[in-house]
Order: structure tokens, then sequence, then C-alpha cells
């Protein structure tokens, strides 16, 4: 897959509680890589043993090293290979001998992978570790599709009243009020958005429920969920990792204020039921790449926040799972301004 700015983002590849002792594989813009856990932490690698080309991740990790089960190389953590056993004892170890390392940190419960030389910024969650606040991990969703029409899925405003009638929207109650969509602090964000929504979070409570949007990075989006004359707040956050061409896993982070004395699986249940009820549609999307050429769709004043994240992915560059504006259309035009990505 292409090296563009997605190269330097954070990508989650797995629930922080599934890296145990041993390796795990995973993969990152259409790279096979290798996650694994030692007493310094957790680590990526390119997954790939320079010798024989054999998957490190078939390995195991013994006194903090990664041991491929092909000649039994050992890597240590920062990826210098330590110990050849077919080496003699009074040979060095060939200083080419090291693995591809990434960058790799365990954050929000989830492990994070990031394939670039100049990783960007982890994005921010701050209800994660606020007090009187509980989050609880939904997925991983596999989908085959690719990440920026998952995220523009999630940053539709007029599909739940038909596809998740009954639950988050209502057939009846299906127009969209003008909102603003601004850039702040490097991030998307919408005003409020009134949506009348029956059953709001599987505890069929009814009525209109204000969504404000949030898109912090290409691959990772939020909302929050508040009601007027209430302090109860909702929020998810979905991450998504692009592991190939119309392959990605999604997690998803819920955050609540409120029930925190309640069982947690029957707010996961209905996030799944939720989920894939969008699937089906999310898959069947064609052209696979999320069209940048505004010209290539029909929008509406509704599209306002799509229609910004499309801008912000043409002005960033991204090309995996996209399909760039052709030059040829380019040409007499004038740059984009953070103005123009926002105004819809």
């Amino acid at each position: 897959m292409q090296q563009d700015k997605l190269w330097n983002d954070w990508h989650p590849v797995c629930k922080a509680e599934e890296l145990a002792d041993d390796p795990k594989q995973v993969y990152v813009l259409g790279e096979r890589v290798v996650i694994f856990r030692n007493e310094k932490g957790v680590h990526a690698f390119k997954d790939l043993c320079i010798h024989r080309g054999a998957a490190l991740s078939l390995g195991k990790v013994v006194d903090g090293k990664l041991v491929c089960a092909y000649h039994a190389w050992e890597y240590d953590s920062g990826g210098t290979c330590t110990k050849i056993p077919a080496l003699p004892c009074d040979r060095p170890i060939p200083k080419k001998a090291r693995a591809t390392v990434y960058h790799c940190t365990e954050y929000l419960g989830l492990i994070w992978v990031n394939l670039g030389d100049a990783p960007a910024p982890l994005i921010k969650y701050p209800e994660k570790t606020r007090e009187g606040y509980h989050t609880i991990i939904c997925g991983a969703y596999e989908v085959k599709a690719n990440a920026p029409r998952i995220i523009e899925n999630f940053l539709d405003v007029s599909h739940l009243m038909f596809v998740h009638e009954g639950m988050l929207g209502d057939a009846d109650h299906a127009e969209v009020v003008d909102y603003d969509v601004d850039f702040v602090d490097g991030r998307l964000i919408t005003s409020k958005i009134p949506v009348y929504q029956p059953n709001a979070d599987g505890r069929s409570k009814g009525g209109y429920t204000d969504y404000v949007y949030e898109v912090l990075s290409p691959t990772v989006a939020r909302f929050t969920k508040t009601t007027e004359g209430s302090d109860e707040e909702f929020t998810i956050l979905t991450a998504v990792n692009q592991e190939d061409t119309e392959q990605c896993k999604v997690f998803m982070l819920l955050t609540r204020n409120y029930d925190l004395d309640q069982p947690d699986e029957p707010f996961r249940e209905f996030q799944d039921v939720i989920f894939y009820q969008d699937l089906d549609v999310v898959e069947s999307q064609k052209p696979e790449l999320l069209p940048l050429d505004l010209q290539a769709e029909m929008h509406l004043k509704s599209d306002a926040l799509t229609i910004a994240y499309r801008r912000w992915l043409d002005e960033l560059g991204i090309e995996n799972g996209t399909m760039p504006i052709p030059d040829e259309k380019r040409k007499g035009g004038r740059k984009r301004t953070r103005q123009q990505a926002t105004k819809a």
C-alpha cells in the first residue's frame, strides 16, 4: 500500500489483553507485523527474520528476546540479533543481523503500531481516565472495506433514521438540521446535531439526543451524545486499522458516566447489533475507494461533516483507501485552504 501520511499515524491492532506470552501476527497497511510483550513493554517488528524470511510470529519470547522458530536467531527489544546458534562462538554476529523495528505502544486498552519514521502524536481520549466515567471496548470487528468508507459511515447522521430505525433513528424524524463543521486543534468538530432516537443506547429511552462529532485522524473519529436537562454523556471512539486493501479491523471504545453499577454486556450487545446493521451497507459501497473529488458523488447540506472529511483527506494527501482527485482536474485550480476544507 502507499506510504502516505497514514504511515506515520498510529493504528490499533488488537486488545492489550490479547497480547500475552506469545508473539502475535498482525497486519498494518499491507505490512506483516509481529508484536510481542516482555518486561520492557510491547514491541513491533516486521514479521520477517533477516536470515531466511520466516515469520518471527511463529517463534516465542525467551528471557525477553524474540526467538525465530526456524533457526532460533534471537532478537532483543531494539531489533538487534543477539544470538545465532549455528555461528561458531569465536565469530561476531554480523551487524546486518537486525529486525526492522516499528513503533509500538499500549494505550486505551489497545496495542497500537506506527510504521513511520516520524510518528504523529497519539490521539487524545480523556474520558478513558476521567473520574465518574467507565469505558468498555467493542470489537474487533472485521470489515471488507477501506478505512475511509468505514469512518465516513460512522460520521453520517442521516443514515441513522433508516439503517438503525427504531433504535438510533425514526423515519418520521429524518430531517437533519443545518450544523457547523470547524477545524480546531488539529481535528474536525461539529456543532450539536439533534437526532430523535427511540432507543439511544439499549435502555429503551426515547427522545432527542444531541450529537457532537470529532474526527481526530484519518482513521479515528468519535461522537458524544448528550440530552438537554440531563448530565448523562455517552461517547464512542471508533479506531480503524487498515490491514490491507479492503480489509480492516474496527475497535470501538464506549464510555458512559451513568449506570456505572450495571453490567457492561447489554451495552456491548447493543453496539454489536448497531455495527452489524451497518456492515452490509458499508461492504456494498461502490467504488470501494472513497472518492475525494466531490463531483464523483452527490452531496447534501446534511453531508457537511463527510464533505469536510473528504476535503481534509485530500489536503493531507491520503491515498490509502481513497480515490484521489485526478491531476488534470487540479490544473489551474487554487490550493485548498483550511476554510474551504470545512465549508460545506
